[in-house]
């Protein structure tokens, strides 16, 4: 644990310290697209924030190498190269993507030939487990299909999701959290070592989005674009191919005794098996949604909206901050409800404490419909929002209108306290007979 802790903490320094020059960089390249209609920032931000959490990866993987109890992971698997392959490519393409706006179709090719390039390198599906007949070994083009289709799905998912500032990043690092405690579990408690390289995985994408994020959190500073996006939903999406694919159920010894038996035992191994479908529940639902709703339009698939999840959070009151709140806590919800299942299926304490917070979700969800008022004891603690308003008398309101604050106008293309309008409009010294 303590090299892993090691390997996450040097990526996320490595993409927190990097994010700096690369915002720099992304401004003087001109990686700053104008607004669109779907965006819900107001000025333009620089993009790029991928390069620095590509790096980040590189990082954590270079000094994963070099400890001693991680070492065998390079050595025994060729998965950390393959994941390095697939993402290097997947990256430039968002680079280029984020700087000269690519064609849809063309990311999408290059996610399946990112996919490709990783099945070509060992990091597959051989089998999955089915519930009550075991372990069901897969031919060589089924497992490509399906490696292929759980790349791209990953990949759109939290690329969907990135449209408030530190929501695909903190979702993806929840999703990352939950999945190493898991990989984890398995490796360490069962002494699995084919699940070693989904734990590292794991670790080094939290590391990459907790060290973006202080960047990328409301207001920000920097986006991560498609080149960061599709980066941590390949990272993610190979995460899971390795424990589903590489680690055979039949090790965990769950199987054995009658086929019910083996069934119930199997069931909480089953849902985490399903990783990353599980653990980003609402990007891929935001997904689904999308595809249809664009769909039933008339539209393409890749069309973008104003039709997410986050832009309809918007649309009933929430604030930009509270809107990402919210998706945090449902991601937390079912990334760790789902691993609390997995330990223990049989306590019935899990699922009430489930259901108890998503009613309280749901309470969340609901805030803007009312507005509820504080007394008056307890005005001094709470935002001013619920506070109840004053009554001011009309004698003590003025007469007439206030005096207009004459404003001097700024040039257009001039915003936010970087604004350096010309320099005619201030008052001429020498006609005002300045003094010196």
């Amino acid at each position: 644990m303590r090299d892993y802790l090691l390997t996450l903490c040097v990526t996320a320094a490595v993409t927190y310290l990097l994010t700096g020059p690369v915002r720099k960089f992304a401004i003087a390249t001109g990686a700053m697209p104008e607004i669109r209609a779907r965006d819900v920032h107001r000025e333009p931000t620089p993009r790029l924030g991928g390069i620095a959490m590509f790096f980040g990866l590189c990082a954590g993987l270079l000094v994963a190498d070099h400890l001693q109890n991680l070492n065998s992971v390079f050595e025994l698997s060729n998965e950390p190269r393959a994941l390095l392959s697939g993402a290097a490519l997947i990256w430039l393409i968002g680079v280029l993507d984020d700087k000269f706006e690519l064609d849809a179709l063309i990311k999408l090719g290059a996610q399946m030939i990112s996919a490709g390039v990783m099945v070509m390198q060992g990091l597959t599906i051989l089998w999955l487990p089915i519930p009550g007949v075991g372990t069901v070994a897969l031919t060589q083009w089924q497992g490509t299909l399906l490696t292929v289709a759980l790349v791209v799905l990953t990949i759109n998912a939290v690329n969907f999701v990135d449209g408030l500032d530190g929501l695909a990043a903190g979702m993806v690092c929840i999703a990352a959290a939950a999945f190493f405690l898991y990989a984890y579990r398995i490796w360490f408690g069962y002494t699995i070592e084919a699940a070693a390289p989904a734990t590292l995985f794991a670790a080094i994408l939290m590391g990459m989005c907790l060290g973006f994020l202080p960047h990328n959190m409301h207001p920000a500073r920097i986006f991560m674009g498609d080149s960061g996006s599709m980066l941590i939903g390949l990272i993610l999406a190979a995460s899971a191919i390795s424990i589903t694919g590489q680690v055979d159920p039949d090790a965990l010894k769950i199987f054995e005794g009658s086929t019910k038996a083996a069934t119930h035992a199997a069931l909480p191994v089953f849902i985490p098996l399903v990783l990353p479908l599980t653990i980003i529940a609402i990007p891929m639902a935001d997904l689904v949604l999308a595809i249809v709703r664009r769909t039933w339009n008339g539209q393409s698939p890749f069309a973008a909206d104003r039709g997410h999840l986050h832009h309809r959070l918007l649309e009933i009151g929430h604030s930009h901050s509270r809107a990402v709140l919210i998706m945090y806590f449902w991601s937390a919800l079912i990334a760790f409800g789902t691993l609390a299942y997995s330990v223990h299926s049989t306590s019935m304490w899990i699922v009430l404490t489930v259901v108890f917070l998503s009613a309280v979700g749901l309470v969340l969800l609901l805030l803007p419909r009312f507005t509820p008022r504080a007394p008056r004891w307890a005005e001094a603690v709470v935002p001013p929002r619920y506070r109840r308003r004053k009554v001011v008398p009309l004698a003590e309101v003025p007469e007439g209108p206030e005096p207009a604050e004459e404003r001097v106008p700024v040039p257009a293309g001039v915003n936010g306290s970087t604004a350096i309008g010309n320099r005619a409009r201030f008052t001429d010294r020498s006609k005002a007979g300045a003094r010196g």
